[in-house]
């Protein structure tokens, strides 16, 4: 295994346990991982149905994987942002070391929050501090009929639309993280929306006068597991009690690609836990995200 290593990564650390990029052949490996917890993994098993393949992409983001002798135990995205799988917090020093090493900055750390935050707490020593952490994020999920009547006006995005819900999608971003996601340029998110829509993973009520109500998207789909991300009703239509029966509708368009649909949500965001418990979910773990 020693001569698959990558010349920047350690090939052991004090346990004994490899360290190292995989490749296509760890494919069908990572997956078995990543299926161990189908909701907490939706991310990586999304990117494996989209792509095919472990090995790294053409624009750099690979998975860093921790191994003892040839069996996988764990692992971790690292693209524009850090994502942990299945991966122990004991093992996260020399994960910290190689996504410190590949020079790339990352935008987010999200995922298992024991993991996250004890990565987070590795990559601080190595001079990487945070804009903001949100520590406890219930991980929520709902299989079957929501239980509350869903809202039709909710329907998938078209490209049609693509001018009136990008503002939106900004919108909810800089509210949600506190920047702009146009900074550096507006080409990246523009695409990154338009994806979404062409995916049909964008979910939109637009009124009569062309402005957008409610919008959230489907983040990472799975044949088992959806993840919604990106929920937002507009400012001047809230605190009137609409949000649950648009999250209704959302559930149910949610299940035309996956029998679970799941999402993780700030803590003291206690108006959309309200929200989504009426609607049905029940929470399945606690998630963390570091952004930087």
């Amino acid at each position: 295994m020693l001569s698959k290593v990558a010349p920047w990564l350690a090939s052991r650390n004090g346990t004994g346990l490899g360290v190292r990029v995989l490749g296509g052949a760890d494919t069908l490996a990572l997956r078995a991982l990543a299926n161990l917890d189908p909701v907490a993994n939706v991310f990586i098993l999304a990117h494996l149905d989209s792509v095919g393949t472990a090995a790294p992409t053409s624009g750099g983001a690979s998975v860093i994987g921790v191994f003892d002798d040839d069996r996988l135990l764990g692992a971790c995205w690292a693209g524009a942002n850090l994502v942990p799988v299945q991966l122990d917090p004991e093992w996260v020093g020399d994960v910290a070391a190689a996504a410190h090493q590949s020079g790339r900055r990352y935008a987010s750390i999200f995922g298992p929050a024991e993991t996250v935050l004890a990565l987070y707490s590795r990559f601080e020593q190595l001079g990487h501090y945070a804009h903001e952490v949100r520590s406890r994020q219930p991980l929520l999920t709902i299989s079957g009929a929501p239980a509350i009547p869903a809202n039709p006006s909710l329907t998938f995005g078209t490209m049609a639309d693509f001018d009136v819900i990008l503002p939106a999608c900004a919108a909810m971003f800089e509210e949600e993280v506190g920047y702009s996601p146009y900074l550096g340029g507006q080409d990246f998110y523009s695409r990154r929306v338009a994806g979404l829509i062409r995916q049909g993973h964008s979910l939109v009520h637009i009124d009569a006068r062309g402005t957008v109500v409610f919008k959230a998207e489907l983040g990472a789909v799975t044949q088992d597991v959806t993840q919604v991300q990106g929920v937002w009703m507009n400012p001047e239509l809230r605190g009137r009690g609409q949000s649950a029966g648009y999250m209704a509708a959302v559930v149910n368009l949610s299940r035309t690609f996956a029998p679970v649909t799941s999402l993780y949500v700030n803590d003291y965001n206690s108006k959309a836990r309200a929200s989504y418990e009426r609607v049905g979910f029940k929470q399945a773990g606690t998630f963390a995200t570091v952004l930087f």
